[in-house]
């Protein structure tokens, strides 16, 4: 059963606050100077050409606000066509997952979500993995499915954090419980708004290495809406 819940707007910096405010609650066992690991992915079918593009010119914020918390390896995962899902090797380097991330073309095809949290689910078994971020913004498969895939990725403690593009109906209800079975933090985005989304993934990754403490830094740092996040959490 999908839940609804009320979604931060999108485009602002109130979206902003309430995404790392979210992500400020989680507990978490990362220490400053240990390298975090994320899998980084994305729905590579044909309707989210466009933004694939713009994800690939701005990841490396990523790399740059883990870098003195111990460093962050990210593999990059995506779907696409025909039951078609992939994940490439562990990169430490923007720039190198920049280069695969242009390397992919989309293609027309179907949702595979539920495959997605499965594989994440076995590398938590399998070996150590901090943190997810999926960006998408449609679903297109059993919605329960998913929801169970997610709530075993919670027993797992393993977060995701959602970042939704559009107003698909079905995913404005399914990607806020997805975020809420496995403890992550969900948000909605826009291609117009490049400096959101490079805030956005700046502040899981900071996450994802040094844990909450980091976080706050991490607003701090970036002053603006973030830093009025950080006098909230206080």
């Amino acid at each position: 059963m999908i839940e609804d819940r009320k979604l931060p707007s999108a485009g602002g910096a109130s979206a902003v606050d309430a995404f790392v405010q979210e992500v400020g609650r989680l507990p978490t066992s990362r220490t400053t100077g240990s390298r975090g690991r994320l899998l980084f992915a994305m729905d590579a079918t044909a309707s989210r050409e466009p933004t694939w593009d713009h994800a690939c010119t701005i990841q490396g914020e990523m790399f740059v606000a883990a870098e003195a918390l111990g460093g962050l390896d990210v593999r990059l995962g995506f779907y696409r066509g025909f039951e078609e899902f992939k994940v490439g090797r562990w990169t430490s380097d923007g720039r190198e997952l920049a280069r695969l991330m242009s390397a992919v073309r989309c293609l027309a095809g179907r949702t595979q979500i539920a495959r997605l949290l499965r594989y994440a689910g076995e590398q938590r078994r399998e070996s150590r993995l901090d943190a997810v971020i999926f960006v998408g913004d449609c679903c297109e498969e059993d919605v329960d499915a998913v929801g169970h895939e997610a709530g075993q990725l919670g027993l797992l403690g393993l977060p995701v954090f959602v970042f939704q593009e559009g107003d698909d109906r079905v995913a404005s209800r399914l990607f806020p419980q997805i975020a809420k079975l496995t403890r992550g933090a969900h948000c909605k985005f826009d291609r117009t708004s490049p400096d959101q989304l490079k805030r956005l993934l700046g502040a899981v990754a900071a996450y994802a290495a040094g844990g909450r403490a980091a976080l706050l830094k991490y607003g701090r740092e970036q002053g603006g809406a973030a830093a009025l996040l950080t006098n909230q959490m206080k």
